[in-house]
């Protein structure tokens, strides 16, 4: 198995308000079928799709609490990562953290969509951020 990942699925209560939502982020996403929608995010797509469906065809048993997973977007500043976190609570989202300095040296805020998955937004001075968003380990 190659070292990647393609497509990330978010199990949500309601495909039509997650959508909302990531589009007041600015996401532009497209929907085959208006049961799944589809977010073109960088070289990998994230998709909403309605979590007892998602549990479901992923065989697995939903207990409705968190997951164990939290995503990340990492920008250039920590000005940028304060700014994402404003845009996103502007948007409807939750702000489990505010934006502040971490112990390795770089600066990360959490946002919680309405569907309760947490995202980190990062600014970490110690990996590569390309102009098309994509992330390098140094």
């Amino acid at each position: 198995m190659e070292q990647r990942v393609s497509l990330i699925t978010l199990g949500v209560a309601d495909a039509g308000r997650a959508r909302a939502f990531y589009e007041r982020l600015g996401w532009k996403g497209m929907s085959p079928d208006d049961d799944v929608v589809f977010f073109q995010a960088g070289g990998m797509i994230v998709a909403l799709w309605a979590r007892h469906k998602l549990a479901e065809d992923s065989a697995v048993t939903d207990g409705g609490g968190w997951g164990g997973v939290t995503l990340a977007h990492n920008v250039a500043s920590p000005e940028a990562v304060d700014a994402v976190l404003a845009e996103a609570e502007a948007a409807g989202a939750t702000i489990g953290r505010r934006g502040a300095p971490t112990f390795w040296g770089g600066y990360t805020g959490i946002f919680i969509d309405p569907d309760g998955h947490p995202w980190e937004v990062a600014h970490n001075p110690g990996w590569t951020l390309a102009e098309d968003g994509s992330v390098r380990l140094r």
